[in-house]
């Protein structure tokens, strides 16, 4: 399928895909059992300048949008999905900080997020708050110039190994869900430490930690936005950065894909391979349709998303206010709807298809030293993150209520 990509997204396809499979494919077996963060295969994307290719030129990056981004995570997730959590994750850092971020912390974090100098993680769950934000216990109470936080965050992808934390704490536990804001934490603040590392059925190449926050002084200059306005921030967050998980649901069903069509192109079974069974060939046309619909809706969803956001980043430069004043004055409309859509289509998408490509490779699908059944564990997760996909189904459903509702002023206006 000829999605109309520019040379530079091509060329930005063919330096991930290289990575992937002279790089990745020999070693994510062991980084999946040992459960290895990949640094290594970290040097390689910051020397192929993968990390930035969605952030402005001004801030390192390569100017590029969600759509670049989506294609690296996409080639990288194809051969593992840990392993391309490394480059999403830093997004997911990096675009609050883009969107609500004054002049002064985008120069400060952007740079270093663009080149992969420094690693970024997002950290907003807990152990009682989940799908529900608002339940957030953490606090970080104003003293003098600083914000102490105290608490404890968990199932932070990235978690150890970054640098750069966006983080959500209750600046005014008594006003609830409005008294949550967003912050941005260093690694090595006094009073920042890591506690239990998870243990994982899928993505094992990433680091999964709980964070905890003692008494940990952070600079008020690294409040982003207002104090009150952090489920504002991550809503606009995940407006954005859901095409991400997508992107890696995307690649890992392909990949998947791909190595099942290896396999079952040469295994014979009654004296014929077993791609030559039509019941084989019907799930191999679904897999392959369901994986071309996704990346179909992926791609426009992302396209349309990125004609917006570098129209108000380019006018955000010259107005001195941040992306989403900036996009509220444009009179932008909010991706809620279509990157929950994405989300949610992409990831269950992914563990259709990684199931029937462990089903077409039989008893070779579910061992370990085969790589589906890694797919497989790989792909559930993007069910979950980000939003599990029954509260992308709420979200879809809440924006279509809101449209109806609109239509209906409309039409009375008009009667």
């Amino acid at each position: 399928m000829d999605y109309q990509l520019t040379e530079d997204q091509r060329t930005i396809i063919e330096l991930a895909r290289e990575i992937a499979q002279k790089k990745i494919v020999k070693v994510r077996e062991e980084y999946d059992e040992k459960e290895k963060f990949p640094w290594d295969i970290v040097e390689e994307i910051r020397k192929a300048d993968l990390f930035g290719v969605y952030l402005p030129e001004e801030y390192g990056g390569t100017g590029g949008g969600n759509l670049e981004l989506g294609l690296v995570v996409e080639e990288l997730s194809r051969a593992c999905g840990g392993i391309s959590l490394c480059v999403a994750t830093s997004a997911l850092c990096a675009f609050p900080i883009l969107i609500f971020g004054n002049e002064a912390q985008k120069k400060k974090w952007l740079t270093d997020l663009a080149s992969g100098k420094r690693l970024g993680a997002f950290t907003i769950t807990e152990p009682e708050a989940g799908s529900d934000a608002t339940s957030t216990k953490t606090t970080a109470r104003l003293e003098g110039n600083h914000y102490v936080i105290d608490g404890t965050k968990n199932f932070c992808s990235s978690g150890e190994a970054a640098q750069i934390y966006t983080l959500f704490a209750s600046t005014n536990p008594r006003r609830g869900p409005r008294g949550i804001s967003a912050f941005v934490v260093e690694k090595g603040t006094p009073g920042f430490s890591f506690g239990k590392k998870e243990k994982k059925m899928g993505i094992r190449a990433n680091s999964t930690y709980e964070l905890i926050f003692h008494n940990c002084k952070v600079p008020k200059e690294n409040l982003l936005g207002q104090e009150g306005a952090g489920l504002l921030v991550a809503q606009g967050t995940f407006d954005y950065s859901r095409p991400g998980v997508a992107s890696q649901a995307l690649g890992i069903a392909q990949g998947a894909l791909d190595e099942t069509l290896s396999y079952i192109r040469i295994r014979k079974q009654f004296n014929q391979t077993i791609i030559s069974f039509q019941a084989i060939q019907h799930m191999m046309a679904d897999c392959a349709t369901q994986i071309e619909a996704a990346r179909a809706l992926l791609y426009s969803v992302c396209r349309a998303m990125d004609r917006q956001l570098h129209a108000a980043v380019q006018e955000s430069a010259k107005n001195k206010k941040t992306v989403h004043e900036t996009l509220r004055a444009m009179g932008a409309s909010r991706w809620t709807k279509e990157s929950a859509m994405v989300k949610l289509f992409c990831s269950d998408m992914a563990m259709r298809v990684t199931t029937d490509c462990v089903q077409m490779c039989g008893g070779i699908g579910f061992m370990r030293d085969f790589p589906v059944e890694k797919y497989m564990r790989d792909a559930k997760i993007t069910q979950i993150y980000e939003g599990t996909n029954q509260i992308q189904r709420n979200e879809i459903a809440m924006m279509l209520i809101k449209e109806l509702a609109q239509q209906g002023r409309r039409a009375a206006a008009a009667a």
